[in-house]
């Protein structure tokens, strides 16, 4: 297919919807002018939200035939120009308002309307969340799949989409919180292996934190095209070939797609009702404080096996002095790349050995280690972690699930594993699995606590973005451990699910507290993390990202699915 040039405005709509009807004809305009075949616009781009009733959304919204709705659908004739842009919508029934995304052709014709399915905070007490299921649509500029704001902060609806074969997620947004364009748009864009076109709202009255703008077009691999600044109206475009999304190849981590593992997802299909995290929505209410000390142990292979061996050992024996509940060691720690998948049955042999070394320790520093390692069983390969108690037993094993394309060494295991400890709830998962978001997803379902992550940072972003974005959309505390020679060049990292308390700046509601090592060389950075934050679901007063999710539309996840080229 020829490229296709994918615009977005931002800029802030105020009371009068006429008005703003006039200043979206001019961005499309201006739009067209640029060469621009298809230009996303924010979300409520009709009129800003200056209600505070149900009833006062009916008043203010309208329907597919009213003024505002054909006023775009003619400029779009005039112009032969896209537009997909935010609107608030009436439902069937008075006070019902949907907030909604319709999508335009250059013709003047409705080709797809999206009713946003997860609401941000306050919009709950205003509007009615969609129900309908999460289809892409085909058009004569790729397969494009429509998406607003919230619908991003969380992996369902972005995920569907790409499931469903989405070449290009149009998000139209009307965000206050600067995790947008650092996080949800171009986690969303890598973790899909799709092109991704926002447009935000900027400025607004000074009565609060500001529109954030941060208007952006992303790649599949999270190249940021074309952005926006935070404070001033913009338009941008880039020209995108929407094809190259059918390629889910990634090189670091092979067709992500393929290492998808549905088989292991049931529990995203299950009622919001009928999980462990169940009993955790909401906010942690009288819960009292459950504090874990969790430390990443950062070291990796260095001169030789026995030699990392030494140091990983004297890192438990210093965490033991500091009082550290739970240490982590990094992916692979005692092998330097390649060497396993050169000689996997050596590298299991000197990780049994290693295993026992590391159990003794354990039971010396009276402290619980997670370590991953080569096991073996009947001829098979495992990349495993074992969780080692304070005893120096055992307590739990988990092999890897979503494997990479330089893992053709090892089998993939069978479970997504939570283990009940003395210490909590603790989840599993290694490596780049942090950017699969149906693992975290299934661990937080099955009621973990906290999640330890073995890794090696395959790029940066897998830390910035990838890792603090799991957080965020599970509210889950997470400890990844990196090597030194991580590729991604960053130290281990700690981030906490920070508990939402009233009257709590916008800016941290929405982005959790990483803490960071720094990289490259030894070191021990230790963190006290307060399991109660992972019994606060709440993001805000009314949106718990996990018990909102809508399962009953989420079989897809279940399926095998090929992205069929188009």
């Amino acid at each position: 297919m020829a490229k296709v040039r994918f615009g977005t405005a931002q800029f802030f709509s105020g009371p009068d919807s006429a008005a703003n009807l006039q200043a979206c004809i001019g961005w499309m305009r201006r739009a067209a002018e640029a060469g621009v075949q298809l230009l996303v616009l924010p979300e409520n781009a009709n009129r800003v939200r200056d209600f505070t009733t149900r009833e006062g959304a009916w008043e203010h919204s309208e329907d597919l035939a009213g003024d505002f709705v054909t006023g775009l659908r003619a400029a779009c004739a005039e112009l032969g120009i896209w537009v997909a842009a935010g609107i608030d919508l009436r439902g069937e029934n008075a006070p019902d308002v949907y907030i909604g995304q319709i999508l335009i052709d250059a013709d003047g014709a409705v080709a797809k309307v999206h009713r946003k399915h997860i609401f941000w905070d306050y919009e709950y007490t205003l509007f009615v969340p969609g129900t309908e299921p999460v289809t892409a649509v085909d058009t004569v500029l790729g397969r494009l799949g429509l998406l607003m704001c919230a619908d991003g902060i969380v992996p369902e609806v972005p995920r569907l989409l790409a499931l469903d074969g989405a070449q290009v997620l149009l998000n139209s947004l009307n965000s206050r919180g600067p995790d947008e364009h650092r996080l949800h748009v171009p986690q969303r864009a890598m973790e899909n292996r799709v092109w991704h076109v926002s447009s935000n709202t900027v400025g607004g009255p000074a009565d609060a934190y500001p529109w954030m703008g941060g208007s952006q077009i992303v790649s599949p691999d999270g190249t940021v095209l074309a952005s926006a600044g935070e404070a001033a109206e913009e338009l941008v475009w880039a020209d995108l070939d929407p094809a190259a999304a059918d390629d889910k190849t990634d090189p670091q981590r092979g067709d992500i797609f393929a290492a998808r593992r549905p088989d292991l997802y049931e529990d995203l299909v299950l009622p919001v009702e009928d999980v462990p995290a169940a009993a955790m929505y909401g906010p942690a209410g009288d819960m009292p404080s459950k504090l874990i000390t969790v430390a990443p142990l950062q070291v990796s292979w260095f001169h030789n096996r026995d030699w990392t061996l030494t140091r990983a050992l004297g890192q438990i024996a210093y965490a033991g002095t500091r009082a550290v509940t739970l240490g982590v060691l990094p992916e692979m720690f005692c092998f330097r790349p390649g060497e396993v998948a050169a000689d996997p049955h050596a590298a299991a042999q000197f990780s049994a050995g290693a295993l026992e070394q590391l159990r003794s320790a354990a039971e010396q520093a009276r402290l619980y280690v997670a370590v991953n390692l080569v096991e073996e069983e009947d001829g098979a390969f495992f990349n495993t972690t074992w969780l080692i108690d304070s005893s120096g037993s055992v307590c739990a094993r988990y092999r890897k699930t979503h494997l990479e394309s330089s893992e053709g060494w090892a089998t993939p295991g069978d479970d997504l594993t939570v283990a009940h400890t003395g210490i909590g709830r603790i989840g599993f998962m290694t490596g780049g699995e942090v950017w699969y978001p149906e693992a975290a997803r299934v661990l937080t379902l099955r009621g973990a606590e906290l999640i330890v992550h073995p890794t090696g940072w395959d790029r940066p972003e897998a830390a910035t973005v990838a890792a603090v974005q799991r957080t965020e959309e599970n509210r889950v505390h997470l400890v990844s451990a990196a090597r030194l020679d991580s590729a991604g060049e960053l130290g281990s990292q700690v981030v906490e699910s920070d508990e939402f308390v009233p009257g709590q700046p916008i800016a941290l509601m929405r982005f959790p507290t990483a803490w960071t090592c720094r990289g490259g060389f030894e070191e021990q950075m230790k963190v006290e993390l307060d399991l109660r934050g992972s019994h606060s679901k709440v993001q805000g007063f009314h949106l718990d990202p996990v018990a909102t999710r809508q399962p009953f539309i989420y079989q897809p996840f279940t399926r095998t699915t090929e992205v069929a080229a188009r």
